[in-house]
């Protein structure tokens, strides 16, 4: 009760200043977020879908958003392709013009920040939010019209609240976007809060390629809280990765809700390696004849620290494809949890469905909580899941070591070529080169050992 006293005041006292207050559109979105956040408050560990996400260290984060962004311009960026990329860039959860980098875009192609969409235009920007309906609450597992893996309506409904600050991307019918976009969530001072919103919306026939990015300059206990849309119609391709390595003290806490057309693809990776505690939650739903969607994710945690991955792939129409593949590597007290689930309806004939969770255990205390799932109510599908846990191959690393190479570096070199996989997902070269480069670097954190030293050894 008192994150909801608190958030009351704030609510209050906030409200009136947010971009496009007075704009009824912009007004009743926010009074329903705040509704939300009142009726359902922060989940907890009763909550299905929470289980083994404990979210009480949020007790101590203050929820108002940040209303100022650092001053310094000269921040690093990370960047998929440096120079080739359109960018939209956040300091501390506002939006930051002068490291934004957004070129000249294809007729059809819209590329905005939410503050900008509505100050220059509050019931423009209502009317775009309200395409993108956020994921509804859910307490337990079923079929219906909008089924959940225990979504937290109290946080979508907190990020609701405060609406202010996202992306905007709107690509028109049948263009196809050559450069990716970025969007980028750079954490400079000491502690904050943000919720943006981010809207992906691709037209028929379209395709574009998006890469989302959070990391930390100097950032350390913060709090992101991101709900994003995404609308992909009939034959388009969304290709949209999600970078999370924040500092070890941060908390993020995300959720995606993906709508596929008839012949449609939607391919998301999200790979995430920093935060004290970090939690995405996917909801994908394959609308048409011919959808497909493949959800892939890396993840390394060590210490204490804690990454959860929750998805829900739903197959409404018939001939449809989904490939999930989750790998992850945790050490020292590290835990992470997996909760997948796809549902066939009655009417989704001709489904091919494949879940695959895969857990590498370093040390003794390391944890892992799997809960893979397959709901079935049609008859003429192929669907299969598998979960398995475990250390490194004894004979492999004997295998390399007996060729001369050094112990730590054969541990290095079979982690690696655990997550390998994963990469091997992502349908975009350079998200690719990009996800295999920051799983490397991850892995040199966790072993010690660099990338440079782990080649020279196979060249030996």
């Amino acid at each position: 009760m008192a994150a909801i006293a608190t958030l009351k005041d704030l609510y209050e006292t906030l409200s009136p200043g947010l971009p496009g207050a007075g704009a009824a559109g912009l007004d009743r979105l926010r009074a329903d977020g705040y509704a939300r956040f009142l009726s359902d408050g922060v989940p907890t560990p009763k909550v299905e879908g929470w289980k083994y996400t404990n979210l009480r260290d949020l007790a101590g984060v203050s929820l108002a958003p940040a209303q100022t962004t650092a001053a310094n311009t000269d921040i690093e960026l990370p960047s998929v392709a440096p120079g080739k990329t359109h960018r939209l860039v956040f300091v501390d959860g506002v939006f930051n013009a002068a490291l934004s980098a957004v070129g000249t875009l294809p007729r059809g192609v819209t590329l905005d920040s939410l503050r900008d969409l509505i100050e220059s235009s509050p019931a423009t920007a209502a009317e775009v939010l309200e395409r993108f309906p956020a994921p509804k609450a859910d307490t337990g597992l079923r079929v219906g019209p909008n089924p959940g893996r225990g979504q937290s309506g109290g946080l979508v409904g907190l990020n609701g609240a405060f609406l202010a600050e996202g992306a905007v991307l709107t690509v028109g019918e049948g263009v196809t976007l050559a450069q990716p976009v970025e969007i980028v969530f750079v954490a400079a001072a000491a502690d904050g809060t943000w919720h943006p919103r981010l809207l992906i919306d691709v037209a028929a026939g379209a395709e574009v390629t998006v890469a989302e990015h959070h990391v930390a300059r100097g950032g350390g206990a913060t709090f992101a809280n991101i709900v994003s849309g995404v609308r992909v119609a009939e034959g388009a391709t969304l290709r949209h990765a999600k970078f999370q390595e924040e500092a070890e003290t941060a908390l993020h806490l995300a959720s995606v809700t993906a709508t596929v057309a008839a012949s449609a693809t939607y391919e998301t990776f999200i790979l995430t390696t920093g935060g004290r505690l970090a939690r995405t939650d996917v909801q994908v739903r394959l609308e048409g004849s011919g959808a497909s969607t493949r959800v892939s994710g890396a993840y390394g945690v060590d210490g204490s620290r804690h990454a959860d991955f929750t998805s829900l792939i739903d197959h409404v129409s018939p001939n449809c494809t989904s490939r999930e593949v989750v790998k992850g590597v945790i050490d020292g007290r590290g835990k992470a949890v997996f909760q997948g689930k796809i549902i066939v309806r009655p009417d989704a004939q001709k489904t091919d469905g494949h879940q695959l969770n895969r857990a590498l255990l370093l040390s003794d205390t390391a944890e892992i909580d799997a809960k893979p799932e397959l709901e079935i109510y049609a008859d003429d599908v192929k669907c299969s899941h598998g979960a398995t846990a475990g250390e490194l191959d004894e004979e492999a690393l004997f295998y390399l070591r007996a060729r001369g190479i050094p112990a730590d570096t054969a541990r290095a070199l079979l982690i690696a070529a655990f997550l390998d996989e994963v990469a091997g997902e992502i349908g975009d070269a350079a998200l690719r080169a990009y996800a295999t480069a920051r799983i490397q670097d991850r892995i040199g954190r966790l072993t010690g050992i660099t990338v440079d030293a782990v080649d020279a050894a196979v060249e030996e």
